[in-house]
């Protein structure tokens, strides 16, 4: 038996937006090099080395020197680096690839995981998330680098460095009515999250000359303590500030800008109003047939809210469901030209003309210029369009489970159960996860993350409902 076949290889899998995993333990130099090899080869079989690959990185730790390493790699093995000057937003790093003709795009994000992860996200040309047909050849050559266990190739360090800064401003202040958010007067606190975020969303709203307060724009690989995610669990001096600031309204976005979470003050201690993103989905929807007259068809996910089937019914468009995943949403973007919207509950959309990538910048601009446009407080919104598309609301919970845990689980919700939480199941449906349609129209799914150790239970009905049918989600997986 050789040498080689007794080493125990790391497992490098792909999920929905890439490799992720802890820094120093799986996620080491040398497996980083096998990934951005791969990926060179699969430029180079395709005849696109002299095309480009853009690199770039978050503001983890060694982002910077991860993405060198990686356009060195590249240089190596025949294929042009593309590397950023400084941090960059996912959706920015997409855009880059569309407007630059690249043959792809390398970025070193975690997105909203935790500070001690680090990740590689590779897009395609069309700049939006790999298809499972590309991941899985390209896990395919990282095991065959591994095997043979030869040292990666090193090039030059490229001289010159892009800035995609200014030509992906340009792209939002085509799709943004920026002029409405700055006729409205409103105050905006922006929360960069210590992320990508700070110099594109804080700098067009400046720019639009709307009056602005900016917090936590330093780059910190740490985030703060706290995880990159615009969760109300996570944002509590942002809530705070916004609550005592007199401000109309609060936009923040995830540590690689690609989620968004939007907030708004109501004052005299009430609490700060915070729509999901299952709601903010359906609300852009409505703002952008009335203020574009955009019908067609809406993609959401599996997990996604049937809250925004309502207000695409009340429209007359049409709801296309796919697997949980932004490659899924993408790919039916790509097909069809009447898409309008597309989007998932974890925080990512975009809109029909933009990157087939999740953007968070976008989405806050987005609200803006709704409530700018409407002259109403977002919660007076989204009550209105309760009142005409139904009152649906929804939960996520998120359950960490042992590795050894996986399979009893998987088993657990695999299980055909006549009834939950006092009703009929009607229906299940497996695309991806498990989800269990009741006879009075509410919902609980189970759906183990492609990145972390944790399964989330999904549960959606009327709200006097939630608590039973997110005590149903527990027992089901606990047995």
């Amino acid at each position: 038996m050789s040498q080689n076949s007794t080493i125990t290889l790391t497992p490098i899998t792909f999920g929905t937006s890439g490799w992720r995993a802890i820094l120093a333990d799986e996620f080491t130099f040398e497996n980083a090099r096998f990934v951005v090899r791969a990926i060179a080869d699969e430029v180079n079989a395709n005849g696109d080395g002299e095309k480009g690959v853009v690199v770039s990185h978050d503001t983890r730790f060694l982002g910077e020197t991860f993405a060198l390493q990686a356009a060195r790699v590249l240089a190596a093995a025949g294929v042009r680096p593309l590397l950023t000057d400084r941090d960059c937003p996912t959706p920015v790093v997409a855009w880059e690839i569309i407007r630059g003709k690249a043959a792809g795009g390398i970025n070193f994000t975690a997105s909203h995981n935790p500070a001690e992860y680090q990740g590689i996200k590779f897009s395609p040309a069309n700049g939006g998330p790999a298809s499972k047909e590309l991941t899985k050849s390209l896990e395919h050559r990282i095991m065959e680098l591994q095997i043979a266990r030869q040292p990666i190739p090193m090039g030059d360090a490229p001289a010159d460095r892009i800035n995609p800064c200014s030509e992906y401003k340009k792209r939002i202040r085509e799709i943004v009515d920026l002029e409405s958010i700055r006729k409205s007067g409103f105050r905006i606190l922006c929360n960069c999250m210590f992320g990508t975020s700070r110099g594109y969303l804080d700098a067009l709203l400046t720019e639009a000359g709307c009056p602005i307060e900016v917090m936590n724009d330093k780059p910190d690989a740490r985030f703060g303590g706290k995880p990159p995610e615009p969760a109300p669990a996570y944002v509590g001096d942002f809530l705070a500030r916004l609550d005592e600031g007199g401000f109309n309204l609060g936009l923040a976005t995830d540590g690689d800008a690609d989620r968004f979470g939007v907030f708004a003050p109501v004052g005299s201690g009430k609490p700060v109003v915070a729509p999901n993103a299952n709601e903010i989905l359906a609300m852009l929807l409505d703002h952008l047939v009335e203020s574009r007259g955009w019908k067609g068809t809406v993609v959401r996910t599996v997990a996604t809210s049937h809250f925004v089937d309502a207000v695409a019914k009340l429209h007359g468009c049409s709801i296309v469901e796919v697997p949980v995943g932004f490659k899924w949403i993408a790919a039916e973007m790509a097909k069809d030209p009447t898409f309008v919207i597309g989007g998932e509950e974890s925080g990512g959309l975009t809109i029909r003309g933009h990157v087939p990538e999740k953007d968070g910048i976008l989405a806050c601009l987005l609200v803006a210029e709704m409530v700018a446009r409407r002259s109403k407080p977002l919660g007076e919104i989204l009550a209105d369009l309760k009142r005409r598309a139904g009152d649906i609301a929804s939960n996520r919970i998120n359950l960490h489970y042992k590795p050894e845990d996986r399979q009893k689980l998987l088993d657990r919700a695999a299980a055909k159960p006549a009834m939950l939480a006092g009703r009929n199941v009607v229906r299940k449906i497996e695309i991806d996860g498990s989800k269990f349609l009741l006879d009075d129209g509410s919902w609980i799914m189970a759906r183990f993350s492609g990145t972390e150790p944790v399964v989330r239970i999904y549960v959606e009905g009327p709200p006097d409902r939630l608590p039973a049918l997110e005590q149903a989600g527990r027992d089901l997986l606990n047995g």
